[in-house]
């Protein structure tokens, strides 16, 4: 029997993502996937999905699903009013929807994107290995009114298994104003000593302009010393440009995977999920960190989803 959703709406912008393409930047292709990996794979936990399932990826309001036979759903990342049948929906956990019943996410609260995950996953076509839609380079696009999303196969579910919540203390926390670690480098010759304490202690706008390719800042411009082109070579997710006008652009799943202007840091990996929470009009600071603690907050991270996993195991 088909179980899966209906696309009633759109919504702002809603794609399917997974955990994406890492491994083909050096073949040209952007990793794509979920910006918040931390929600998505909270979502997949919810449900009982195996890592790496497709789900999708909300944006701001809009997103209208139709739940086509029974399915189990967790919705999780940012706060975007989720009605469930015109009653409020949970928020990091799982629940049951009937065949016909609707969720809807009516308008931002907290957090810019949410995660939907479907038990068993969203069965789409894959591109390189991946479910993740990249538009730019044809794999997949946005979803549109009408489309129906099947799911994968589930697994039996036990009863238990059906009421999962993630604990509030663990839940990200989205703000106005967020601090994200940095490593600096590895171009800071190209910056003066006054640009590079400019960008280490002032705070910088989101701008309207960004999109899942890369986030612009506005705020003050960070001094070169020979100007900002450089020789392109390769551009980390993360990777923290500047061009000409000084302002800091952050590079995301989707971006490039190189560029001509000079990087004056590369956003720890720990951190790059809070871009996917921030919406045009917040503010970002930037502190530097050295590699080690780095390295000491990925492993924290990697402890707390191992940890998740067996917490929800069927």
């Amino acid at each position: 029997m088909l179980t899966g959703f209906r696309i009633l709406d759109p919504g702002w912008q809603t794609t399917i993502q997974d955990e994406g393409r890492p491994r083909l930047r050096r073949f040209g292709i952007p990793c794509s996937g979920a910006l918040d990996q931390f929600s998505l794979q909270v979502s997949n936990l919810l449900v009982g999905n195996r890592p790496g399932a497709a789900g999708l990826e909300t944006v701001l309001q809009g997103l209208c699903l139709e739940a086509v036979g029974s399915v189990i759903v967790a919705v999780t990342g940012g706060d975007l009013s989720a009605e469930w049948n015109g009653q409020p929906a949970p928020l990091w956990t799982s629940f049951r929807m009937a065949s016909g019943d609707r969720l809807r996410f009516r308008c931002h609260q907290n957090g810019c994107r949410a995660c939907v995950a479907l038990r068993g996953g969203v069965a789409a076509p894959q591109y390189l290995g991946s479910c993740s839609t990249f538009a730019r380079g044809g794999m997949w696009r946005n979803l549109q009114r009408g489309d129906l999303l099947p799911a994968n196969d589930p697994a039996p579910l036990s009863p238990w298994s059906q009421m999962r919540s993630l604990a509030p203390a663990l839940r990200p926390r989205p703000t106005s104003d967020y601090r994200v670690r940095v490593i600096i480098g590895p171009h800071q010759d190209r910056f003066t000593h006054d640009g590079l304490h400019t960008f280490l202690t002032a705070r910088y706008r989101i701008s309207s302009r960004s999109d899942r390719q890369g986030f612009r800042t506005e705020g003050p411009p960070v001094a070169t010393t020979h100007g900002s082109d450089i020789i392109s070579d390769p551009t980390p997710v993360g990777s923290v440009q500047v061009p000409g006008d000084g302002q800091p652009i952050i590079l995301l799943r989707d971006g490039q995977t190189t560029g001509g202007y000079a990087r004056i840091a590369a956003v720890i990996s720990s951190d790059l999920d809070q871009f996917g929470r921030m919406m045009p009009a917040d503010t970002v600071r930037f502190e530097s960190v050295s590699r080690e603690a780095a390295l000491d907050a990925a492993a924290r991270r990697r402890r707390l989803l191992r940890y998740l996993t067996a917490a929800f195991a069927d």
